[in-house]
């Protein structure tokens, strides 16, 4: 960030070469970051920094001081995470988060407070200071509104503490360690007749009711199982503790992990055969098990190839961004990119578009973590990073294969987007995706990766971000009392709002009383035309991309939700709980 923010300085005219030098010799004296080291010499002040950053990032910029945060939302984010990045969250909306960052292009600290929270991150700009600032106010010891500072002993919080507790015997109680079970044990009672009853109802009911993901969570009392349907999770059991340990033993053992092992996360599948309605069914279950406070919590992904829409014309693409996906999927080389957070439906698409150039004379490879669904016709290879397998050593691999297509599961690191890029610029189709909020902000993304900006000019061809709404259910589907002032605050145009009507689902047997059945993607399609290119060689903020891409007739994911209110797919509180 030191040199790429030296460089933007020097284009804005707000230091010369001279400063810019000056600053770096006192950031290798000092340390630190450049934007300190500026301010700290006098050359610019944190305002001036912020004002740039927030320009050229196309991010909104705000002064911390002046607000008064929400305490639950700060705690969202946990302090040594907070000063680790330096970011402090400010607001919440619906499955977003807004957080102030002094470095907006800090990929990393996004990606990782995105996986703490489970919320969209949406960041705001903030001078280095005013987050410190806040972070010390916000994450205090609750009595003077600050941490304590380095000068203070270990062994002076805990005096401290004692004096707070006093000293009376009754403030404490040593409590047992829970029984030791053995892995026999485990086995035993994980093997039980009414223990694979209750697993086997539970996997099957998850398959009728449409469900995605089955949670199995302990807790200190008790325990709760979820479904999580059409993205979102309800609660369906919650068993007595006792059955904690045999039903998570039944679970390990049907996808082959070790049942004595508990302090470690385990990956495995479980392939199941269900006679479900008079038919038989296959489903793959992808389980993951993860060590917790009060025991190991248990994820099963449903992996159903009947849920998997290869027509891309039932995906929910508007038929004008369908047309440019298509044509970008067919050209000979080049990259498409689908973007969006985990669980958005990337993969969908991308195996919707293999689907559509799937054919005997041409080679199409794949690199998945993991593969998902078996394709008939194409060679599906899983990245398997613990022993050296990842997906850039995969890559190179394909490279020596002879391959027309390659999809490359997700973009993580560096190393990835280098040899991506390169297979796309010599006469390869790349299809991969990538975590980001929206398409014009997966350019800078590459870009901060170290990706020069005239090689990802030249090299991709479309970006598609997209987001999955709930659909309103069409068995309770009624007209909903939405004024011409909600839609148009949404986004309708004014002339546009008034000949809207928003519809909702009733709730009833069919979509078990929620008014939703399924889900549907909204998509913002950006193809890269001659103009993008330019702009994107000249380094071009998100903001100024995303203007002329609307210029050129690409609806955001906003949109194209609102568009799907119109036709009454979806109900506006869905789209405004999505997109932004």
């Amino acid at each position: 960030m030191a040199v790429r923010l030296g460089e933007l300085l020097l284009r804005e005219k707000r230091i010369t070469p001279v400063q810019l030098q000056e600053a770096l010799n006192h950031q290798r004296q000092h340390g630190g970051r450049l934007s300190t080291s500026l301010v700290s010499l006098g050359i610019l002040t944190e305002d001036d920094i912020t004002t740039v950053v927030s320009r050229h990032c196309g991010v909104p910029a705000i002064n911390l001081r002046e607000f008064d945060l929400d305490p639950a939302i700060v705690r969202l984010v946990p302090a040594e995470s907070a000063t680790k990045y330096n970011v402090l969250p400010v607001g919440r909306s619906g499955t977003t988060l807004t957080l102030a960052m002094a470095d907006p292009t800090n990929v990393f600290a996004m990606d990782d407070v995105k996986f703490m929270t489970g919320l969209h991150v949406e960041p705001v700009v903030a001078s280095e200071s005013a987050i410190r600032e806040a972070i010390a106010r916000y994450y205090g010891n609750g009595r003077q509104g600050i941490e304590a500072g380095p000068s203070v002993k270990a062994a002076d919080l805990a005096t401290r503490a004692l004096e707070e507790l006093g000293t009376h015997d009754d403030n404490i109680e040593v409590v047992a360690d829970a029984e030791e079970i053995d892995a026999a044990t485990l086995e035993k009672q994980g093997g039980e007749a009414p223990i694979i009853k209750l697993v086997n109802a539970l996997m099957l009911s998850a398959i009728q009711k449409g469900a995605s993901d089955i949670h199995i969570e302990p807790y200190e009392k008790d325990m709760r199982i979820r479904f999580r349907i059409d993205g979102q999770l309800q609660t369906v059991m919650t068993p007595a503790i006792k059955f904690r340990d045999p039903i998570i033993s039944r679970v390990k053992i049907m996808a082959r992990l070790d049942i004595a092992e508990k302090r470690l996360p385990q990956d495995g599948r479980i392939k199941a055969r269900f006679v479900d309605r008079g038919r038989t069914r296959d489903i793959d279950f992808r389980v993951s098990v993860l060590p917790t406070l009060f025991g190991e919590k248990v994820v099963l992904r449903l992996l159903d190839p009947e849920g998997l829409k290869l027509d891309m014309t039932k995906l929910g693409f508007e038929p004008d961004a369908l047309d440019r996906f298509m044509r970008a999927i067919r050209k000979p080389w080049g990259m498409v990119l689908v973007t969006g957070p985990t669980g958005s439906g990337k993969t969908n698409t991308l195996y919707s578009s293999l689907a559509q150039i799937n054919d005997p004379h041409v080679n199409i490879m794949t690199a998945e973590d993991p593969v998902e669904f078996n394709l008939a016709g194409v060679n599906q290879v899983p990245v398997r990073e613990n022993i050296g397998l990842t997906f850039a050593a995969v890559l190179r691999s394909f490279l020596r294969q002879d391959p027309n297509v390659i999809l490359v599961g997700e973009i993580r690191d560096s190393e990835t987007a280098s040899i991506a890029v390169k297979a796309a610029l010599t006469g390869h189709l790349v299809l991969s995706t990538l975590h980001t909020n929206d398409a014009p902000s997966s350019i800078n993304r590459l870009v901060n990766m170290g990706i020069e900006s005239f090689l990802v000019a030249s090299s991709v061809n479309l970006i598609a971000a997209q987001r999955l709404v709930r659909r309103i259910c069409t068995n309770c589907r009624e007209p909903a009392s939405v004024s011409v002032a909600e839609l148009v605050e949404a986004g309708f145009p004014p002339e546009q709002a008034a000949g809207v009507q928003a519809m909702r689902g009733r709730g009833c047997d069919r979509c078990n009383g929620s008014g939703y059945k399924g889900r549907v993607g909204v998509f913002e399609v950006m193809e890269i035309s001659d103009r993008l290119r330019e702009l994107i060689v000249t380094g071009a903020p998100t903001a100024e991309l995303k203007q002329v891409a609307m210029e050129e007739g690409m609806l955001t994911l906003r949109q194209s939700g609102l568009e799907k209110v119109r036709q009454g797919v979806t109900s506006l509180e869905e789209v405004v709980r999505e997109t932004m």
